[in-house]
């Protein structure tokens, strides 16, 4: 199939929007699935797993590849639950277009926020799909004007509904000047109604004038007053599309069969293909400063990304890819560039959902599953042994939460052990951890949703019982001065002694990490007993030091040291280097930093004043207040993790159950003093208990 009838979209918006209804429609007109699956009834084909049928909410991105008149579509569906942000950032980094889906009555929520902003990053044009047109309180013009507003997006109507709530009886085409009314499963041109054409009239008029900021031809045209063909309104509008300068917007009720068609014409019409993304770059793997491009050609060296890895029963590991050149075949060697190791391709899986066709070989532009990868994990890059280059990596989040999990019985331990391993591999936001004092398994996640359906996950997958903890803050620690320690590690034991010795500086690196500077001269600690050195640093910024939490944000710079040609070992320098660095960490006045949460919430306006004094009192910064809907408000702000367990509740009764928020993770800040005192105190207290 030619690479320009191949398109990679993804749908994102906000929780509820009616994503996966949209994806279940566009598989059946697709001809994927013979009967429609409803989310409410747990038959969605894009929700396959069994957390998602029961609680009617997507969560692990499923990508799915159907066909359009004569054009090739890959369809991820991606969540809309901010706990699963990853799942949308992996999507954005690998799809070529996107569908932006928005509720005509909720309009642009926080979640559709952030994926906008996300798809900004990444520069994926996108069309506005307004579902739920057949719904009360639904108001297109409303979300038009929120689209622009709130996300900037140049956002024109392409389509008109005819009329909206139980009146939306059909949808005008405003650039081809047709009506479809829609009756079952079926699309039905109709004559456009009298009271519908003067409108029609108008709305092209405004889309025309738009247009022909982008094109001098279309200017003239405009200017002149003549006829402007559909052909040329449609390409200017590809063009800048693609350009990422206007947002056509479309409108429907998919639950209702209605505007499914027309949006899948939309997506040929004004998304992309691979060619018309072009090159990608990718960085050479010796010089960070030299790049390589890759066009999407099959005569092009092979490179691919890995952006996700699902656990199959039946198939085991599946890797998911998006390839941007070249051609894989089974049985291919490849190079892991980001591992640095070679990979041999197993079978090639094209993903209809739960099902699977095996293909022999893919190309430019596909998105399939790899079966019996070895070391490819997110984010990886697969590319040509010959040919070698790193492609952007996804940014993973860091976790927020945590819960204290114990299998119920001891024999259970080591299958609780593997699980939760597979689950961190397919999830990189989801970690997990042992407490060396307690020896108790800690995991932590990006929300109280993400933990609860891994621990759900645990049980029907993995057949897992877990007893669990109550969801705790997953704090850091750091340091805030800088710091010289010196540390002489010397033991005799009857045979061979232990020795190493090392002298480093610690200091502050804010927003940076842990980063190591070997500052060695002379020989003085043998060159290959410098890894064993970061590695003990490295095993106990893991462990942590003050409370048990991982150490972030500090330099390490290895200024001198000695060692023993007999009793100097890797283990000795590892053993040696974590004292140092835990004796020169307490000296460097070390502090707790705590998650602080970006959140906003929409409110009416009555409660306004009664909301905002709520998120003062529990440490909150508020950064903004806005006109949401006639009527309503949004309040932005940050806002301490700690504070806000159980905030869904108080919202609810602070506003007669008519607010609602949305809270994602913004940065680690330093928690108070008098507070870090109580927290470190706690902490002990617990582990004293246990």
């Amino acid at each position: 199939m030619p690479l320009n009838t191949l398109r990679n979209i993804g749908i994102a918006a906000h929780i509820d929007a009616g994503k996966t209804t949209v994806s279940e429609r566009i598989l059946f007109y697709t001809g994927i699935n013979r009967k429609l699956g409803e989310v409410h009834d747990g038959q969605a084909t894009m929700d396959f797993m069994k957390q998602e049928q029961e609680r009617g909410i997507t969560i692990a991105s499923a990508a799915i590849t159907c066909f359009w008149k004569g054009s090739q579509i890959n369809l991820i569906d991606t969540p809309g639950h901010v706990d699963f942000t990853l799942e949308v950032e992996r999507s954005l980094r690998v799809i070529d277009g996107m569908i932006a889906l928005f509720c005509a009555v909720g309009g642009v929520e926080p979640q559709s926020e952030a994926v906008w902003n996300q798809a900004d990053h990444y520069k994926v044009p996108r069309i506005a799909f307004i579902n739920k047109m057949d719904r009360t309180g639904a108001d297109f013009p409303e979300v038009v004007l929120q689209l622009n507003q709130n996300l900037d997006a140049n956002a024109i109507p392409f389509q008109l509904p005819m009329g909206s709530e139980e009146n939306f009886t059909g949808i005008i085409d405003i650039i081809e000047r047709k009506a479809y009314h829609f009756s079952d499963q079926e699309r039905i041109e109709i004559e456009m109604p009298t009271a519908w054409v003067e409108k029609c009239e108008e709305a092209r008029q405004f889309l025309a004038e738009k247009l022909a900021e982008f094109d001098d031809d279309l200017m003239t045209l405009f200017l002149d007053e003549q006829e402007i063909p559909a052909e040329i309104l449609k390409q200017v509008a590809r063009e800048a599309t693609l350009k990422l300068l206007i947002t056509p917007v479309f409108c429907g009720a998919a639950y209702k069969n209605k505007g499914i068609q027309l949006l899948l014409d939309a997506v040929i019409d004004y998304l992309p293909s691979p060619i018309d993304v072009g090159a990608v770059v990718g960085l050479d793997t010796q010089d960070s400063e030299k790049t390589h491009t890759r066009v999407p050609s099959v005569k092009e060296p092979f490179s691919a990304l890995a952006f996700k890895i699902i656990h199959d029963l039946y198939v085991g590991q599946q890797t998911f890819i998006r390839i941007y050149s070249g051609r894989l075949e089974s049985g291919m060697a490849v190079l892991n560039s980001t591992k640095g190791k070679p990979e041999r391709i197993g079978r090639i899986m094209r993903i209809h959902a739960k099902d699977r066709e095996e293909i022999k070989e893919a190309g430019p532009g596909d998105i399939v599953a790899l079966i019996g990868m070895k070391i490819t994990k997110t984010g990886d890059t697969l590319c040509d042994p010959d040919n070698p280059l790193f492609l952007e990596n996804i940014t993973i989040p860091p976790t927020v939460i945590e819960l204290k999990v114990t299998p119920p019985t001891h024999k259970e331990q080591q299958k609780m052990g593997e699980a939760l391993k597979k689950l961190s591999n397919e999830d990189l936001s989801f970690n997990v951890r042992v407490d060396e004092e307690t020896n108790e398994t800690i995991i932590s996640g990006m929300g109280e949703l993400h933990l609860e359906i891994i621990v759900d996950r645990m049980k029907h997958e993995f057949g897992v019982e877990l007893e669990v903890g109550e969801p705790a803050v997953a704090y850091r620690e750091t340091i805030t001065e800088e710091v010289v320690n010196n540390y002489k590690h010397s033991k005799q034991t009857g045979g061979k002694g232990q020795y190493a010795h090392t002298v480093m500086r610690i200091e502050p690196n804010p927003g940076n990490g842990f980063e190591f500077v070997d500052k060695i001269k002379g020989g003085v600690i043998p060159t290959e007993y410098i890894p064993s050195v970061r590695k003990g640093i490295e095993k106990t910024l893991e462990r942590g030091i003050l409370a048990g939490f991982p150490v972030v944000d500090v330099k390490v710079v290895l200024l001198d040291g000695s060692f023993h040609p007999v009793d100097s070992s890797d283990m000795a320098f590892q053993t040696c280097a974590s004292i140092c660095f835990k004796q020169a960490f307490l000296k460097a006045n070390p502090t707790l930093l705590e998650p602080v949460m970006h959140i906003e919430v929409n409110t009416p306006d009555e409660y306004i004043g009664e909301i905002v004094g709520n998120l003062n009192r529990r440490r909150g910064r508020i950064e903004s207040m806005r006109r949401h809907r006639k009527g309503s408000q949004k309040v932005n702000g940050q806002v301490p993790l700690q504070e806000m367990f159980g905030y869904a509740t108080v919202l609810r009764n602070l506003s007669s159950g008519r607010a609602n928020y949305s809270m994602e993770f913004f940065q680690y800040i330093s928690v108070p003093g008098s507070m870090q005192t109580e927290i470190l105190e706690k902490i002990r207290k617990s582990k004293e208990k246990e």
